[in-house]
């Protein structure tokens, strides 16, 4: 059975390595649908052509927080249930 998951995306450095700071657009939100919190992560990650640095540090409830490096730099993943009722599609 598919569950909803909001995933929130937080840059921690650019490309060149350098922290990100005061940036709005360093924050965003995505929306996927997956059996666990685990294939959220991986789905996630697969699309954006990343990989998990360390392990995914999952919590009760189906949350989790993963730290990933793709080409635009290094960012957390901070995953968590939504509701699947009275959907409003996120821009990506």
């Amino acid at each position: 059975m598919l569950m909803r998951f909001t995933i929130e995306q937080r840059h921690l450095t650019d490309q060149t390595g350098r922290p990100v700071r005061d940036n709005p657009a360093a924050v965003s939100f995505h929306t996927c649908e997956a059996e666990n919190v685990d294939d959220a992560v991986r789905l996630f990650v697969s699309k954006h052509r990343g990989e998990v640095i360390g392990n995914v540090l999952k919590f009760p409830g189906f949350h989790a927080v993963a730290t990933v490096r793709d080409v635009d730099g290094v960012y957390t993943l901070q995953v968590s249930p939504s509701s699947s009722q009275n959907i409003v599609p996120i821009k990506e």
